[in-house]
């Protein structure tokens, strides 16, 4: 008990969270390997088992076998299981089960919870994580019910129907990107009601959670005139609404003489729209990835490895990190020093994240692909760049070479889920240990760049 504690105050935030994240995985790996959850007659390889634990504890949805052939309703449920812990955060469905049972929480508890959640602030956690867990069972029980009723014009019975709606609502609103169909979206290319659902479900797991409760907080105050967004809800909406109508109008202009060559204008604008605000970290696909040129593959992949907004069931360098690079680099361009945005400046810290971040991500995807297009040569490289991002960004869309990998290049998708999952910034946490402050310093010299 002694040592349980001594480790339990020896090991950084970070590294607990890590820690606690990866036996999430180990655990989940034991589950699915158990062949109580596979259809008769199924076995599945400890490789790949792993893999999909680790695709559905990062919500990514990235799969090597499949899912509706692979697991029974048993196994199914479970994965349901994981996707929720993966999407809310182990640390915040941890502190709500505390919660329950009364358990205190302590300085150590919040402490996980700040970093699970990139929160700046250990006041208020706990009402964040009762208000964060309670909205997004909200949004996912609205999202059941109504795929539910609608979906008995598909499935004859109301368990199958309902099981497929409750499934389809926790996997997009967690923006896991599983599917129990056998063919993600694509049965319902045609159906723009089920594909506007989605929509909205992707679109609210993804924006973020301090997003989601600012909104209810300005719904419910009683003079709306004067409620006040923070600069991180403004700046979060506005970005990750321009990058989906910048896709959209992308993909069009990109696909107008291929794949929406002889296409209806709607059907091409759902097409587009969908496939637009799925990649931001969503993972499901209404048409077969493959269809799209290589232009708009490579768009796709930028879209990934951007991400989704910060405190959101999404992985990638977030929304937020482009924002700031861009309005520095801008604000740089104009010969302006300071950020400034809203009528708000950005602090110099945050600044210098971002591009930590985006040269972080930048080098592990970079590197990833190299490593894969030589161990697995017969793989095109625009492919691997795809399913690279695609795990980096924890989205889960696929050109359907995952299953061909071999169990290296398997391991190294999970290692870039992982990441993807945790956050570039408590990766680098991870291996620089505890800061040190400088206590001497060397004569400043400029250097020349560019």
């Amino acid at each position: 008990m002694a040592m349980k504690r001594s480790l339990w105050l020896k090991l950084s935030t970070i590294q607990l969270i890590i820690l606690f994240y990866l036996a999430a995985v180990a655990v989940s790996t034991v589950l699915l390997w158990l062949p109580i959850v596979h259809r008769p007659g199924v076995e599945l390889s400890w490789i790949d088992a792993l893999f999909t634990a680790a695709s559905a504890i990062s919500v990514t949805g990235l799969t090597v076998v499949s899912i509706p052939e692979t697991f029974n309703t048993f196994g199914i449920v479970l994965l349901m299981a994981m996707m929720q812990v993966g999407g809310v955060g182990l640390m915040m469905l941890s502190t709500f089960l505390w919660l329950l049972v009364g358990k205190k929480i302590g300085f150590r508890e919040r402490q996980l919870i700040m970093a699970d959640q990139n929160r700046l602030a250990l006041s208020g956690l706990v009402k964040l994580t009762r208000e964060i867990f309670f909205l997004i069972l909200a949004i996912e029980a609205v999202g059941a019910l109504v795929l539910g009723v609608y979906f008995l014009r598909y499935f004859p019975t109301w368990s199958e129907a309902l099981l497929q709606a409750v499934f389809a609502s926790v996997s997009a609103t967690t923006n896991a990107g599983f599917d129990i169909t056998g063919k993600s979206l694509i049965p319902f290319a045609g159906d723009y009601f089920v594909q506007t659902v989605h929509i909205v479900l992707i679109i609210l797991g993804a924006i973020g959670f301090p997003v989601l409760i600012e909104a209810k907080e300005f719904l419910l105050a009683r003079d709306r005139r004067r409620y006040r967004f923070s600069l991180f809800t403004k700046l979060t909406t506005v970005t990750f609404f321009s990058l989906v109508f910048f896709a959209t109008v992308a993909i069009c202009v990109l696909e107008y003489s291929h794949f929406f060559a002889g296409q209806p204008w709607h059907r091409s604008l759902f097409y587009a729209l969908f496939q637009s605000v799925s990649s931001r970290s969503g993972g499901l696909a209404t048409m077969d990835m493959n269809e799209f040129s290589d232009p708009t593959l490579l768009l796709l992949s930028a879209m990934m490895f951007i991400g989704a907004s910060p405190s959101s069931v999404g992985g990638g360098i977030r929304t937020t990190t482009l924002a700031v690079i861009l309005l520095t680099v801008w604000h740089f361009a104009k010969g302006r020093s300071a950020v400034k945005v809203f009528g708000r400046e950005i602090h110099e810290e945050d600044i210098l994240k971002s591009f930590v971040v985006f040269i972080g991500a930048l080098f592990l995807c970079f590197g990833t692909v190299l490593v894969l297009s030589v161990s697995e040569p017969s793989i095109p490289v625009v492919m691997i760049l795809f399913e690279v991002c695609s795990a980096f960004g924890t989205t889960g869309l696929s050109l359907g070479i995952t299953s061909e990998l071999s169990p290296f290049g398997k391991l190294m998708l999970v290692m870039v889920m992982f990441i993807g999952r945790v956050g570039i910034i408590s990766f680098l946490w991870l291996i620089r240990g505890r800061a040190v402050k400088d206590s001497y310093h060397y004569p400043k010299e400029r250097v020349i760049i560019g």
